[in-house]
């Protein structure tokens, strides 16, 4: 076979450092997730959905073929914390916390990963980043080890 084909759908989620709610004004939240879905079409990750509340996001996106998910990962980190802190001077000590989830998930449930992340604003009526966190662990068969992994 002469080319390479990947079909990798991607759940990423990270949170604010100590999950300090500086994404709490809509929208330019809803600016940061525009901002985080063009990184990832830059990157030649086309991003499916991206959505959050104030203090972490959720991205769907099919991974290229040419990176890796910690360089998808660090580099929609780094490019966007330069971005807020250029188009909100006053989110000048804003970070995004330093490590994230990443979880494989299957085509079949795309459309239900979509609607959930679209939804994040009524689902964190009712629950925490770290409950939901620990949930997705738990999903994906992931170990969490709490001393870091929400920092």
């Amino acid at each position: 076979m002469s080319q390479s084909l990947t079909q990798i759908y991607l759940h990423i989620v990270f949170s604010t450092k100590n999950r300090e709610p500086f994404l709490h004004d809509k929208p330019f939240r809803a600016r940061v997730h525009a901002y985080l879905a063009g990184i990832c079409k830059g990157l030649d990750s086309p991003c499916l959905q991206v959505g959050g509340v104030a203090d972490h996001v959720h991205v769907l996106s099919r991974l290229a073929k040419t990176i890796a998910v910690a360089d998808l990962i660090r580099e929609l980190k780094r490019d966007s914390t330069k971005w807020i802190k250029l188009e909100a001077p006053d989110l000048g000590e804003f970070h995004w916390q330093g490590g994230y989830g990443a979880f494989s998930i299957s085509p079949g449930h795309v459309d239900g990963l979509i609607d959930y992340i679209k939804n994040q604003e009524e689902h964190h009526k009712h629950e925490t980043f770290q409950e939901e966190f620990r949930k997705l662990c738990e999903k994906y068969g992931v170990g969490l080890d709490e001393r870091y992994a929400l920092d």
